[in-house]
């Protein structure tokens, strides 16, 4: 099974995706003239504008279920990898992908917004929807129906059990358990809220992510105080890494770029295409608006997660360095004792562990027996943050099943639901080498294909973006900003054609100084 992995790893994640999502994510940055730089206030009021309806979700709940997916080992387990491999250079080329990537999360987001649609009661929207409806061909149902499915295997089946195997690492090192208890402790967690739908998720989401997420963001910021003085000689140090001007480091720069790529995508997740599931499934009255919050939730994860978990192990001296050849450019000795019984030195968790550890009880070596704070406090960080993960996955791949059998054959739900917590009690068991790299492998596949249909159907999110700040400067506002489309401007964006105005006027609402919009007679109503 690993030497099949590594030899589709080697196809997927060539140089030509690491440079295709530097491209595309810079380009869409250019196009819309340095949103995430222009806009980012407007983003942080956007996120807690209460829209909602009781078949969609609000702002929030979305951006929570979206960084429930973002947030999870990747920012704790993905940080330390990146550093093994690619050194602290690689936590650059991490902030670079989140930064850009905000253009390719606003545009998927937006597209999803633009072509999402009502089924069983509640909004569906992402990539498979709108590859289909923004083609309105038969290639583009072939290539949506593709994206579905590989989608439905990736988050249904191969990314589940990354976030469980992490789990179970942490779990083991810090309490006297077995991997079998901890996969029998995550089935039951999981099987309680998956089959409660999107707005059971949310519920969780909204609940569990942003507490877990500002206490760990505390906890770095304690161990930066502690550690005040090395900030900008460790800062000094990650940009010099990062262009190859450190000498210890210039050897590994290709690895070191390949790496905080890689890692830098699985954690954000910008491009893949899986934020714009529930960026689909919020009520707002402008796609654009989901759009910025998206684009935002980019920024939680890798500008201040991830970084979080970077500074607490690097400023602390708690990890190694591989040099690519089987031995190591820097030995700080964090070992760690793997399944097998071999001696790990690319440490997992125990960077993490041992960084905090090494913090709050001055430890000046990694002693893998040792149980401290930081082993308590990453085991149930590592739990919170997985948990909700994998919840959002089981979302992203029930939307897509419900896409590619149109909404028909409800008890497949409940067959993806069993497969997705085998998945999940597998990846407890099994080693963490096959679990990582299956996950990548569906990331790449996903990112192929999504870079590619966003980079085809850009311009009605980018025409949104532009009629949003029209009407913002109009309205001195983008409170009562609505997006409505002229038919033959973007086809098949039946929701914003008909629905939503026709809601509208039912409800007799009306946004301050504006007309309510009239459906799209082109289309059929049934009044």
């Amino acid at each position: 099974m690993q030497s099949i992995v590594d030899f589709m790893m080697g196809l997927v994640w060539s140089n030509a995706l690491v440079i295709l999502l530097i491209i595309v994510g810079a380009y869409f940055t250019i196009r819309m003239r340095f949103f995430q730089i222009r806009h980012f206030k407007e983003m942080i009021r956007l996120m807690f504008q209460g829209e909602r309806s009781p078949v969609g979700i609000s702002s929030f709940q979305a951006i929570a279920v979206s960084l429930a997916g973002r947030v999870g080992t990747g920012n704790i387990v993905g940080v330390s990898t990146a550093i093994f491999i690619g050194g602290p250079g690689a936590v650059f080329w991490m902030w670079l992908i989140a930064f850009i990537g905000a253009g390719s999360a606003f545009v998927e987001s937006t597209l999803a917004q633009i072509y999402k649609q009502n089924e069983d009661n509640q909004y569906r929207g992402g990539p498979a929807y709108y590859i289909e409806k923004g083609f309105g061909n038969k290639f583009g149902k072939i290539y949506a129906a593709i994206f579905a499915l590989v989608t439905v295997v990736a988050t249904g089946l191969l990314l589940p059990s990354i976030q469980s195997n992490s789990v179970a690492s942490s779990f083991i090192h810090a309490f006297p358990v077995d991997s079998w208890m901890v996969g029998v402790m995550m089935v039951v967690f999981v099987g309680l809220v998956i089959f409660g739908g999107i707005r059971s998720i949310a519920n969780v989401a909204t609940a569990v992510v942003p507490i877990m997420a500002i206490i760990y963001i505390i906890v770095a910021v304690i161990i930066v105080f502690i550690n005040i003085d090395e900030v900008l000689p460790l800062l000094g140090l990650i940009f010099r890494s990062a262009f190859g001007l450190e000498a210890q480091y210039a050897g590994i720069i290709g690895a070191m770029i390949a790496i905080g790529v890689r890692r830098g995508l699985y954690s954000n997740e910008a491009g893949q295409g899986t934020g714009a599931h529930p960026a689909g499934a919020a009520e707002v009255s402008h796609p654009a608006k989901q759009g910025l919050v998206q684009a935002f939730s980019v920024y939680i994860d890798t500008l201040f997660v991830c970084t979080a978990t970077a500074l607490m192990i690097l400023m602390t001296g708690m990890y190694n360095v591989s040099d690519g050849e089987g031995g190591l450019l820097v030995d700080n000795g964090v070992y760690v004792t793997n399944a097998e019984g071999e001696q790990d030195v690319s440490g997992t968790t125990a960077f993490t562990q041992g960084g905090i550890d090494a913090a709050f009880h001055g430890q000046s070596t990694f002693d893998e027996t040792f149980v401290g704070f930081g082993s308590y406090f990453i085991a149930f960080a590592l739990l919170f943050f997985c948990y909700t993960t994998i919840l959002a996955y089981y979302y992203m791949a029930e939307t897509n099943l419900v896409y590619l059998t149109k909404g028909r054959f409800g008890w497949l739900k409940i067959v993806l639901g069993l497969v997705l917590i085998g998945s999940v009690y597998v990846g407890t068991v099994s080693t963490a080498q096959l679990a990582w790299d299956m996950g990548d492998l569906g990331v790449g596949m996903m990112a192929w294909l999504n870079l590619i249909a966003i980079l085809i159907l850009q311009k009605p999110a980018l025409q949104a973006l532009k009629d949003y700040e029209r009407q913002k400067k109009e309205k001195g506002s983008g409170k009562f900003a609505i997006y409505r489309p002229e038919p033959g401007e973007v086809k098949n964006a039946d929701f914003w054609h008909y629905d939503y105005p026709e809601r509208l006027r039912q409800e007799n609402y009306q946004y301050p100084g504006e007309e309510i919009p009239k459906p799209d007679n082109g289309r059929d109503p049934k009044l």
